[in-house]
């Protein structure tokens, strides 16, 4: 898998959810973004402190993640 290093993670920022560069924009606002029809252009107009790598890494950090299964471990 190619590096994911535009991905942070910060218990402080944004509640732990996977941002960009540290920043309080998440990867799933830029992918939700995306889904909803924006084109990169638009997504970097919107947000000019973020970089084509930044919706780059979004997106295969959401593509990563979807192929994850989540195993249910048994009660104690």
């Amino acid at each position: 898998m190619e590096t994911l290093d535009r991905i942070t993670w910060n218990p402080a920022v944004m509640g732990g959810k996977p941002c960009i560069r540290g920043i309080r924009i998440t990867a799933g606002t830029i992918v939700g973004l995306l889904a909803a029809g924006r084109t990169t252009a638009e997504v970097l107009a919107a947000y000019p402190f973020l970089e084509e790598e930044d919706i780059r890494q979004a997106l295969r950090y959401a593509a990563w993640r979807v192929e994850e299964i989540e195993v249910p471990l048994p009660a104690a």
